[in-house]
């Protein structure tokens, strides 16, 4: 399995940006998928997932109601539409595939699968 997150890069506080993540080498739709970030000198936290058995949505506290994760298994695709970003949403944003379901994909160890994370960087 592998993943290939995009997407990111410099815009301002206020701004949107769109995340992708594409999955290959396994079928897309048994899989939960999450965002994750880590910022400079932070522990990596979780942001949003979409759950692979019901397609249900978690999302952290601190993006609820400002970013969206969606899937499009046609594409082997998770998107996560981040509106209204703040300078303390600048991280690396990293996708990442798993089992996990319910809470529990909030979990950054449950996810057996990472992409190599896409820069995010919100100025002020």
């Amino acid at each position: 399995v592998q993943l290939q997150a995009s997407g990111g890069g410099l815009v301002q506080a206020g701004g949107s940006l769109r995340l992708s993540c594409v999955l290959s080498g396994r079928t897309f739709s048994i899989y939960t998928i999450a965002w994750f970030r880590q910022a400079p000198g932070k522990e990596r936290e979780f942001v949003a997932a979409v759950i692979r058995n019901d397609g249900s949505i978690r999302y952290a506290e601190t993006v609820k109601a400002r970013f969206t994760i969606s899937r499009d298994n046609a594409k082997n695709t998770v998107y996560l539409q981040m509106n209204t970003l703040k300078p303390d949403d600048t991280a690396v944003y990293y996708c990442a595939a798993g089992n996990p379901i319910t809470t529990a994909a909030m979990r950054r160890h449950l996810h057996s699968y990472w992409g190599q994370g896409t820069h995010v960087t919100v100025s002020s």
